[in-house]
């Protein structure tokens, strides 16, 4: 599937805020496949910089993040990869530049605080795939691949999901949320949103039901929970309980969290470190409706690609 602007094919932008790709990662095939779908690529990030674990110094990251935003050809921005870096960045960060410069930013995972920081100023961003987890795999997940396209190209988009809540839902709030650990980060920082009556979304990866359930709860004493219409949780995976928990897993400690919010929560949305996932437009008007296990986000009011 290829897309097209009016006049021109669209140029991709490949920033680094966080972490390096890995060797045994194929930026080339990255660069291959965006190209194929229809795309200039241009790297606003050095793939054989290495300073400790990121993918460059603070200022060189940085600067790749403004250039990509200042470029005045760029009309996507994606995130090299997530892990650990973005909040280094966060007080030096131009994030009215960022918000009105009219790119659409995608990423997901530690690139969740960019996108919130985003978010504070006005600016939209897309919670979706990232160049070495998701565009560099040597097998291309297409249902990953055409959501990321169908989002873009919006101005509405819908993701149908079986959840494992039985309450009925029909709310409408702005979407946002991303990755728990980062949200959990950014609160009580001038990063984090006051979202009131919206639709939160969260996922996270190699984290135990206790620090998930930690986490949460911090989310809730802090007031962000109960403002919110619904949440909707993504994958958690690799987050295994052990022999010491005696039964305590994911499932018990979700009942344990709906038992103290007052909100509907909901599971299963396909979104996260997971091979197919689903792109989500944050900050855009959506509409969740759920009856049973069948659940549907609808997002619109968005500025879309094309």
């Amino acid at each position: 599937m290829s897309i097209g602007l009016p006049h021109r094919r669209p140029v991709v932008a490949i920033v680094a805020p966080s972490g390096y790709a890995p060797a045994s990662v194929d930026l080339l095939r990255a660069d291959a496949l965006l190209t194929a779908q229809g795309c200039d690529v241009r790297h606003f990030d050095d793939p054989a910089a290495r300073h400790q674990r990121f993918a460059a110094s603070d200022g060189e990251r940085l600067r790749g993040l403004h250039d990509a935003a200042r470029d005045p050809e760029v009309d996507i921005v994606i995130a090299l990869r997530g892990g650990y870096g973005a909040s280094r960045l966060l007080d030096a960060i131009d994030f009215p530049l960022l918000a009105n410069s009219g790119k659409r930013f995608v990423g997901h995972s530690d690139f969740t605080a960019v996108q919130m920081g985003m978010l504070v100023h006005g600016g939209g961003s897309f919670a979706g795939p990232m160049i070495c987890s998701d565009f560099a795999r040597p097998e291309i997940s297409d249902f990953t691949m055409t959501e990321f396209w169908r989002c873009l190209r919006g101005p509405t988009h819908a993701v149908a999901f079986h959840t494992d809540a039985t309450a009925v839902v029909d709310s409408t709030g702005v979407l946002w949320g991303g990755n728990l650990a980062m949200l959990a980060h950014l609160v009580g920082t001038p990063w984090m949103p006051g979202i009131e009556g919206g639709i939160l979304f969260l996922e996270d990866i190699n984290e135990h039901p206790f620090r998930v359930e930690r986490m949460l709860l911090q989310l809730l004493h802090a007031g962000v929970l109960e403002r919110q219409k619904a949440i909707v949780l993504g994958d958690f995976s690799e987050g295994r309980a052990g022999e010491y928990d005696n039964g305590y897993d994911f499932q018990s400690m979700l009942a344990f969290v709906r038992s103290r919010v007052g909100v509907p929560i909901l599971t299963g949305l396909p979104f996260g470190h997971i091979r197919d996932m689903v792109t989500l437009a944050v900050g855009a008007k959506t509409t969740l409706r759920a009856d049973g296990t069948d659940a549907t986000l609808t997002m619109r009011s968005y500025r879309s690609l094309t």
